[in-house]
């Protein structure tokens, strides 16, 4: 798969990849091959969809579930907190 140099991928199991610079809004990233145009500007750390990810599948971060997709989320999409639920759990501290 091709991506833009600015989409860093740690893991070939991964179905995000995390940008390494800002990508403004307007511009047009290459993703898998395609070239998507985003909507909105991004910053350094934010993720991206690598392929179309199904509503309830797991999204994987250095091959690794960080959550599952809320929605279906379409390539290229940015993938944050309105489309992804977190798998981490709460931790109760015992006094």
């Amino acid at each position: 798969m091709t991506h833009d140099p600015r989409l860093l991928v740690l893991s070939e199991n991964d179905n995000v990849g995390i940008l390494t610079s800002t990508v403004k809004a307007g511009e047009t990233i290459q993703v898998a091959g395609e070239n998507v145009t985003l909507p909105d500007t991004l910053g350094l750390g934010h993720k991206l969809a690598l392929r179309n990810i199904a509503k309830g599948e797991d999204i994987l971060k250095y091959s690794f579930p960080i959550g599952f997709a809320g929605t279906d989320i379409p390539l290229g999409t940015h993938v944050h907190v309105h489309n992804l639920t977190s798998r981490y759990t709460t931790v109760e501290i015992m006094e």
